[in-house]
Protein backbone atom coordinates (compact mmCIF):
# COMPACT_ATOMS: atom_id res chain seq x y z
CA UNK A 1 0.00 0.00 0.00
CA UNK A 2 2.88 2.32 0.84
CA UNK A 3 4.61 1.71 -2.49
CA UNK A 4 1.40 2.39 -4.42
CA UNK A 5 0.92 5.67 -2.57
CA UNK A 6 4.47 6.78 -3.21
CA UNK A 7 4.55 5.91 -6.91
CA UNK A 8 2.91 9.10 -8.15
CA UNK A 9 1.84 9.08 -11.80
CA UNK A 10 2.46 12.82 -12.16
CA UNK A 11 5.79 14.54 -11.59
CA UNK A 12 6.82 18.16 -11.33
CA UNK A 13 9.65 19.58 -13.42
CA UNK A 14 11.78 22.21 -11.75
CA UNK A 15 12.62 23.56 -15.17
CA UNK A 16 15.01 26.39 -15.92
CA UNK A 17 14.83 29.05 -13.23
CA UNK A 18 15.42 32.55 -14.64
CA UNK A 19 14.48 36.02 -13.46
CA UNK A 20 11.40 37.76 -14.91
CA UNK A 21 13.62 40.22 -16.76
CA UNK A 22 15.58 37.40 -18.41
CA UNK A 23 12.65 35.12 -19.26
CA UNK A 24 11.85 36.50 -22.72
CA UNK A 25 15.46 37.06 -23.90
CA UNK A 26 16.34 33.48 -22.85
CA UNK A 27 13.11 32.19 -24.40
CA UNK A 28 13.86 33.90 -27.72
CA UNK A 29 17.45 32.63 -27.72
CA UNK A 30 16.35 29.02 -27.27
CA UNK A 31 13.45 29.44 -29.71
CA UNK A 32 15.59 30.79 -32.56
CA UNK A 33 18.34 28.28 -31.79
CA UNK A 34 15.80 25.45 -32.09
CA UNK A 35 14.38 26.96 -35.29
CA UNK A 36 17.87 27.14 -36.79
CA UNK A 37 18.63 23.54 -35.76
CA UNK A 38 15.48 22.25 -37.46
CA UNK A 39 15.88 24.30 -40.66
CA UNK A 40 19.64 23.67 -41.04
CA UNK A 41 19.60 19.94 -40.26
CA UNK A 42 16.47 19.16 -42.25
CA UNK A 43 17.86 21.30 -45.07
CA UNK A 44 21.10 19.29 -45.17
CA UNK A 45 19.15 16.01 -45.16
CA UNK A 46 16.93 17.22 -48.03
CA UNK A 47 20.00 18.32 -50.03
CA UNK A 48 21.57 14.88 -49.62
CA UNK A 49 18.30 13.24 -50.67
CA UNK A 50 17.66 15.28 -53.84
CA UNK A 51 21.23 15.75 -55.13
CA UNK A 52 22.66 12.56 -56.65
CA UNK A 53 26.20 13.92 -56.25
CA UNK A 54 25.69 13.74 -52.48
CA UNK A 55 24.61 10.08 -52.53
CA UNK A 56 27.94 9.10 -51.01
CA UNK A 57 28.55 7.10 -47.81
CA UNK A 58 30.02 10.12 -45.99
CA UNK A 59 26.88 12.24 -46.52
CA UNK A 60 24.45 9.38 -45.94
CA UNK A 61 26.16 8.64 -42.61
CA UNK A 62 26.12 12.35 -41.76
CA UNK A 63 22.33 12.31 -42.22
CA UNK A 64 22.22 10.08 -39.14
CA UNK A 65 23.75 12.95 -37.21
CA UNK A 66 21.22 15.46 -38.57
CA UNK A 67 18.33 13.13 -37.72
CA UNK A 68 19.71 12.62 -34.23
CA UNK A 69 20.08 16.38 -33.69
CA UNK A 70 16.48 17.00 -34.80
CA UNK A 71 15.04 14.24 -32.59
CA UNK A 72 17.15 15.11 -29.55
CA UNK A 73 16.27 18.81 -29.65
CA UNK A 74 12.60 18.29 -30.59
CA UNK A 75 11.95 16.17 -27.50
CA UNK A 76 13.58 18.70 -25.18
CA UNK A 77 13.46 22.32 -26.42
CA UNK A 78 9.69 22.79 -27.13
CA UNK A 79 8.80 21.44 -23.68
CA UNK A 80 11.48 23.66 -22.10
CA UNK A 81 10.08 26.73 -23.86
CA UNK A 82 6.53 25.98 -22.69
CA UNK A 83 7.69 25.47 -19.10
CA UNK A 84 9.52 28.80 -19.14
CA UNK A 85 6.18 30.54 -19.72
CA UNK A 86 4.44 28.60 -16.95
CA UNK A 87 4.64 29.21 -13.20
CA UNK A 88 6.73 26.49 -11.41
CA UNK A 89 3.61 24.90 -9.86
CA UNK A 90 2.16 24.17 -13.34
CA UNK A 91 5.22 22.42 -14.78
CA UNK A 92 3.64 18.97 -14.55
CA UNK A 93 4.61 15.90 -16.58
CA UNK A 94 3.34 12.32 -16.39
CA UNK A 95 5.75 9.54 -15.46
CA UNK A 96 5.35 7.86 -18.88
CA UNK A 97 6.04 11.12 -20.71
CA UNK A 98 9.07 11.61 -18.52
CA UNK A 99 10.38 8.14 -19.40
CA UNK A 100 9.94 8.79 -23.13
CA UNK A 101 11.78 12.11 -22.82
CA UNK A 102 14.60 10.54 -20.79
CA UNK A 103 14.94 7.65 -23.27
CA UNK A 104 15.10 9.99 -26.28
CA UNK A 105 17.58 12.33 -24.60
CA UNK A 106 19.94 9.48 -23.69
CA UNK A 107 19.53 8.03 -27.18
CA UNK A 108 20.58 11.43 -28.53
CA UNK A 109 23.74 11.51 -26.42
CA UNK A 110 24.71 7.90 -27.09
CA UNK A 111 23.96 7.97 -30.81
CA UNK A 112 26.07 11.12 -31.17
CA UNK A 113 29.06 9.00 -30.16
CA UNK A 114 28.21 5.88 -32.19
CA UNK A 115 27.43 7.83 -35.38
CA UNK A 116 30.69 9.78 -35.16
CA UNK A 117 32.50 6.47 -34.68
CA UNK A 118 31.11 4.99 -37.91
CA UNK A 119 31.88 8.27 -39.68
CA UNK A 120 35.48 7.95 -38.45
CA UNK A 121 35.60 4.45 -39.96
CA UNK A 122 34.35 5.85 -43.27
CA UNK A 123 37.10 8.51 -43.29
CA UNK A 124 39.72 5.88 -42.38
CA UNK A 125 38.76 3.69 -45.35
CA UNK A 126 38.56 6.67 -47.72
CA UNK A 127 42.06 7.94 -46.85
CA UNK A 128 43.98 4.82 -45.87
CA UNK A 129 42.47 2.45 -48.44
CA UNK A 130 41.11 4.65 -51.26
CA UNK A 131 41.37 2.04 -54.01
CA UNK A 132 39.05 -0.34 -52.12
CA UNK A 133 36.75 2.36 -50.74
CA UNK A 134 33.92 1.66 -53.21
CA UNK A 135 34.19 -2.09 -52.60
CA UNK A 136 34.13 -1.72 -48.79
CA UNK A 137 31.67 1.14 -48.31
CA UNK A 138 28.80 -0.37 -50.28
CA UNK A 139 25.14 0.44 -49.66
CA UNK A 140 24.90 -2.76 -47.64
CA UNK A 141 27.83 -1.71 -45.44
CA UNK A 142 26.35 1.76 -44.90
CA UNK A 143 23.06 0.17 -43.78
CA UNK A 144 24.91 -2.21 -41.44
CA UNK A 145 26.89 0.64 -39.89
CA UNK A 146 23.74 2.74 -39.44
CA UNK A 147 21.79 -0.12 -37.82
CA UNK A 148 24.77 -0.87 -35.59
CA UNK A 149 25.09 2.79 -34.45
CA UNK A 150 21.41 3.09 -33.53
CA UNK A 151 21.05 -0.51 -32.30
CA UNK A 152 23.94 -0.31 -29.82
CA UNK A 153 22.60 2.96 -28.46
CA UNK A 154 19.08 1.49 -28.13
CA UNK A 155 20.30 -1.51 -26.14
CA UNK A 156 22.58 0.48 -23.82
CA UNK A 157 19.95 3.13 -23.09
CA UNK A 158 17.22 0.50 -22.76
CA UNK A 159 19.14 -1.23 -19.97
CA UNK A 160 19.92 2.14 -18.35
CA UNK A 161 16.24 3.12 -18.15
CA UNK A 162 15.14 -0.44 -17.38
CA UNK A 163 17.13 -0.37 -14.14
CA UNK A 164 15.40 2.89 -13.20
CA UNK A 165 11.86 1.74 -14.02
CA UNK A 166 12.11 -1.07 -11.45
CA UNK A 167 12.57 1.43 -8.60
CA UNK A 168 9.72 2.66 -6.42
CA UNK A 169 9.44 6.42 -6.17
CA UNK A 170 8.90 8.48 -3.02
CA UNK A 171 9.54 11.93 -4.51
CA UNK A 172 7.92 13.85 -7.35
CA UNK A 173 10.23 16.79 -8.11
CA UNK A 174 12.54 16.45 -11.15
CA UNK A 175 15.44 18.78 -10.32
CA UNK A 176 16.35 19.38 -13.94
CA UNK A 177 15.07 21.34 -16.96
CA UNK A 178 13.96 18.01 -18.47
CA UNK A 179 13.74 14.32 -17.58
CA UNK A 180 16.88 12.22 -17.66
CA UNK A 181 17.96 8.97 -16.01
CA UNK A 182 19.86 10.56 -13.11
CA UNK A 183 16.91 12.81 -12.22
CA UNK A 184 14.51 9.86 -12.40
CA UNK A 185 16.37 7.46 -10.13
CA UNK A 186 16.95 10.29 -7.64
CA UNK A 187 13.18 10.17 -7.06
CA UNK A 188 13.60 6.79 -5.39
CA UNK A 189 14.28 6.15 -1.69
CA UNK A 190 15.63 2.66 -2.48
CA UNK A 191 19.21 1.56 -2.97
CA UNK A 192 20.38 2.84 -6.35
CA UNK A 193 23.88 1.34 -6.25
CA UNK A 194 23.19 -0.81 -9.32
CA UNK A 195 22.04 2.27 -11.25
CA UNK A 196 25.17 4.18 -10.28
CA UNK A 197 27.46 1.27 -11.20
CA UNK A 198 25.80 0.66 -14.56
CA UNK A 199 25.64 4.40 -15.29
CA UNK A 200 29.36 4.73 -14.59
CA UNK A 201 30.19 1.62 -16.64
CA UNK A 202 27.94 2.88 -19.46
CA UNK A 203 29.74 6.25 -19.51
CA UNK A 204 33.23 4.72 -19.30
CA UNK A 205 32.57 2.17 -22.08
CA UNK A 206 30.97 4.76 -24.36
CA UNK A 207 33.67 7.40 -23.93
CA UNK A 208 36.52 4.86 -24.00
CA UNK A 209 35.15 3.29 -27.20
CA UNK A 210 34.59 6.59 -28.98
CA UNK A 211 37.89 8.16 -27.88
CA UNK A 212 39.74 4.92 -28.69
CA UNK A 213 38.12 4.81 -32.13
CA UNK A 214 39.10 8.42 -32.83
CA UNK A 215 42.69 7.98 -31.62
CA UNK A 216 43.16 4.76 -33.60
CA UNK A 217 41.69 6.01 -36.88
CA UNK A 218 43.37 9.41 -36.75
CA UNK A 219 46.73 7.88 -35.82
CA UNK A 220 46.57 5.64 -38.89
CA UNK A 221 45.40 8.52 -41.07
CA UNK A 222 48.27 10.69 -39.79
CA UNK A 223 50.80 7.93 -40.54
CA UNK A 224 49.45 7.60 -44.10
CA UNK A 225 49.62 11.36 -44.65
CA UNK A 226 53.15 11.63 -43.26
CA UNK A 227 54.43 8.80 -45.47
CA UNK A 228 52.63 10.01 -48.59
CA UNK A 229 53.95 12.57 -51.03
CA UNK A 230 50.50 13.12 -52.48
CA UNK A 231 49.64 16.74 -51.59
CA UNK A 232 46.08 16.34 -52.84
CA UNK A 233 45.51 13.39 -50.49
CA UNK A 234 47.04 15.24 -47.56
CA UNK A 235 44.90 18.33 -48.21
CA UNK A 236 41.72 16.25 -48.48
CA UNK A 237 42.57 14.31 -45.32
CA UNK A 238 43.30 17.49 -43.36
CA UNK A 239 40.04 19.10 -44.47
CA UNK A 240 37.67 16.18 -43.87
CA UNK A 241 39.33 14.94 -40.69
CA UNK A 242 39.60 18.37 -39.07
CA UNK A 243 35.86 18.86 -39.68
CA UNK A 244 35.02 15.51 -38.13
CA UNK A 245 37.38 16.06 -35.21
CA UNK A 246 35.97 19.52 -34.40
CA UNK A 247 32.42 18.11 -34.33
CA UNK A 248 33.53 15.25 -32.07
CA UNK A 249 35.41 17.52 -29.64
CA UNK A 250 32.43 19.88 -29.34
CA UNK A 251 30.09 16.98 -28.62
CA UNK A 252 32.49 15.24 -26.20
CA UNK A 253 33.28 18.42 -24.24
CA UNK A 254 29.59 19.34 -23.93
CA UNK A 255 28.67 15.83 -22.77
CA UNK A 256 31.57 15.50 -20.35
CA UNK A 257 30.79 18.87 -18.75
CA UNK A 258 27.22 17.76 -18.09
CA UNK A 259 28.32 14.42 -16.59
CA UNK A 260 30.90 16.05 -14.30
CA UNK A 261 28.50 18.76 -13.09
CA UNK A 262 25.93 16.07 -12.17
CA UNK A 263 28.34 14.99 -9.42
CA UNK A 264 28.37 18.44 -7.78
CA UNK A 265 24.94 19.49 -6.41
CA UNK A 266 26.25 22.98 -5.56
CA UNK A 267 26.57 23.71 -9.28
CA UNK A 268 22.96 22.85 -10.16
CA UNK A 269 22.35 26.00 -12.21
CA UNK A 270 25.52 25.46 -14.26
CA UNK A 271 24.53 21.82 -14.83
CA UNK A 272 21.12 22.88 -16.13
CA UNK A 273 22.62 25.28 -18.64
CA UNK A 274 25.26 22.73 -19.61
CA UNK A 275 22.66 20.00 -20.21
CA UNK A 276 20.64 22.30 -22.48
CA UNK A 277 23.69 23.51 -24.40
CA UNK A 278 24.76 19.87 -24.92
CA UNK A 279 21.78 19.64 -27.27
CA UNK A 280 21.83 23.10 -28.82
CA UNK A 281 25.54 23.68 -29.53
CA UNK A 282 26.31 20.46 -31.49
CA UNK A 283 22.93 20.59 -33.23
CA UNK A 284 23.60 24.17 -34.39
CA UNK A 285 27.26 23.74 -35.35
CA UNK A 286 27.15 20.34 -37.10
CA UNK A 287 25.34 21.53 -40.27
CA UNK A 288 27.43 24.72 -40.39
CA UNK A 289 30.77 22.92 -40.06
CA UNK A 290 29.96 20.15 -42.54
CA UNK A 291 28.10 22.49 -44.89
CA UNK A 292 30.96 24.99 -45.11
CA UNK A 293 33.59 22.28 -45.53
CA UNK A 294 31.72 20.28 -48.20
CA UNK A 295 32.54 21.29 -51.77
CA UNK A 296 29.59 19.23 -53.04
CA UNK A 297 27.09 21.07 -50.82
CA UNK A 298 28.63 24.44 -51.71
CA UNK A 299 28.46 23.56 -55.41
CA UNK A 300 24.80 22.54 -55.13
CA UNK A 301 23.88 25.79 -53.37
CA UNK A 302 25.84 27.83 -55.95
CA UNK A 303 24.02 26.08 -58.81
CA UNK A 304 20.71 26.71 -57.07
CA UNK A 305 21.46 30.44 -56.77
CA UNK A 306 22.64 30.53 -60.39
CA UNK A 307 19.39 28.95 -61.60
CA UNK A 308 17.38 31.54 -59.65
CA UNK A 309 19.39 34.40 -61.11
CA UNK A 310 19.10 33.20 -64.75
CA UNK A 311 15.29 33.62 -65.12
CA UNK A 312 15.52 37.18 -63.78
CA UNK A 313 18.06 37.97 -66.51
Amino acid sequence: MENYTYNSYTLQLEGLIVSKESTYPVFLFFFFSYLFIIVANVGIAVLVFIDKNLHQPMYVLFCNLTLNDVLGNSIMVPRLLLDMLRPPSERIITYNECLVQAFTIHMFGTTSHTVLMIMAFDRYVAICNPLRYAAIMTNKMVIKLTVCAWGVAFVLVGILLGLTIRLNRCRTLIQSPFCDNASLFKLSCEDVSINNVYGLAFTVVLFTSSIGCMVLTYTKITVVCLTSNNKSLNSKALKTCSTHLVVYLIMAFSGMSNIVLHRFPQYTDYRKISSIMFHIIPGSLNPIIYGLQSKEIQRFLSNLKFKKVLPSL
